[in-house]
């Protein structure tokens, strides 16, 4: 599979899912040591479109494998020679993404759950029924196509954050894109919703990173706040627009609704695990330090160090930024308010940290002080 260098994690997914589209995914494998059953098997799905195979021992599909690539792998499990039990650890070092089906008698079913728990995906029993077998083909096809994209997403992750983190001194907290496609599409239609939502993500992001790195965190703590202040907000797709954009005071349920948010973007991210810590980051970003917050009223040290900062991060771009109910504040103006909130709102120490990185002046597209 060709795979282009990694400059926009969301177009190198795409890629990927392009060149997956193109890839091997109708070659199917039928390895077994009957030449009636091979035959038939065969016969049977090149009716249905797909580019087969066959190989009659363990031996010959190896060395098939070697050379080329198959979506799928039907193989018996008893043969003389290499057993298909121990073909199927030796086809996925070949090939980890290769989906495999066992065949097998119908009292070696032992033996077949044996081959699943090596990686095979499922089984079937001889002799095999046409419709089953479509089925478990299909079905293989979509668990593979599901490993496929997951892994190059997964892949695609590990080489932006290397990227980024040996870009962070000489960008200067330029855009850190995080690889999750889903994530970031859901961002774009999110602030798409709002006028005033619009770069508030990647803002807070920046700045939170940025006090992160004043309060001298470790490069993988930074980089997970930078993470979780890109996603902070995503449940907002799940907030109606009437109450974003309305104009005035929000009523109790307005606002109540509004607050759901967090638990929306939860919901959304909770099956991205390798996001780690972001997620708890995320979770905390409303909580205040006083325990006045939301969702889970939590206070102090009860807040992940994440939340803290980006509840400093979020309520600064927040105030100094237009919203359809006020102008915004000016950088020196939210500085004096956030003040009178350190102790309430924020941690003192956050408060500090914020006070200095604005001042600072090193957070590009943010309010400079006067």
């Amino acid at each position: 599979m060709t795979r282009l260098p990694v400059h926009d994690p969301i177009v190198a997914i795409e890629a990927a899912g392009a060149a997956l589209a193109q890839d091997s995914m109708r070659r199917i494998l039928v390895v077994d040591d009957e030449a009636t059953i091979r035959l038939a098997l065969s016969r049977f799905l090149r009716t249905r479109g797909f580019d087969v195979e066959v190989a009659d021992s363990g031996a010959a599909a190896l060395e098939l494998l070697g050379r080329d690539r198959f979506s799928l792998m039907l193989c018996d499990l008893r043969m003389p020679g290499i057993s298909g039990l121990d073909v199927v650890p030796r086809a996925l070092a070949l090939d980890a993404d290769l989906g495999i089906i066992m065949l097998t008698a119908v009292n070696d079913a032992a033996s077949a759950t044996e081959a699943l728990s090596s990686g095979a995906f499922d089984y079937l029993t001889k002799p095999v029924e046409l419709s089953d077998l479509q089925a478990a083909v299909e079905r293989a096809m979509m668990r593979r196509v599901r490993r496929v994209e997951r892994r190059a997403v997964d892949r695609l992750i590990r080489e932006e954050v290397a990227l980024r983190t040996v870009q962070l001194e000489r960008e200067k907290g330029a855009l850190r894109l995080m690889t999750v496609s889903v994530a970031e599409t859901l961002i774009n239609a999110m602030e798409a919703k709002d006028l005033y939502l619009r770069g508030h993500s990647q803002r807070v992001a920046e700045i939170a990173a940025a006090i992160a790195m004043h309060l001298e965190l470790d490069a993988d703590t930074v980089d997970c706040i930078h993470t979780a202040g890109r996603l902070h907000d995503v449940g907002k797709i799940g907030i109606r627009e009437v109450v974003l954009n309305k104009p005035g005071p929000l009523t109790h349920e307005e606002f109540a609704h509004v607050k759901d948010h967090v638990r929306i973007g939860l919901d959304i991210l909770s099956p991205l695990n390798h996001l780690g810590d972001a997620l708890l980051f995320i979770r905390d970003h409303h909580e205040h330090w006083d325990g006045s917050g939301y969702p889970f009223g939590r206070a102090t040290d009860d807040i992940t160090i994440g939340g803290r900062i980006l509840t400093a991060a979020d309520a600064f771009d927040a105030l100094t930024s237009q919203r359809a109910y006020r102008e915004p504040m000016s950088a020196d103006t939210t500085l004096d308010y956030l003040r009178s909130q350190a102790g309430r709102l924020l941690e003192p120490r956050m408060y500090d940290a914020l006070h200095a990185v604005v001042r600072g002046g090193t957070v590009e597209g943010i309010p400079r002080v006067k």
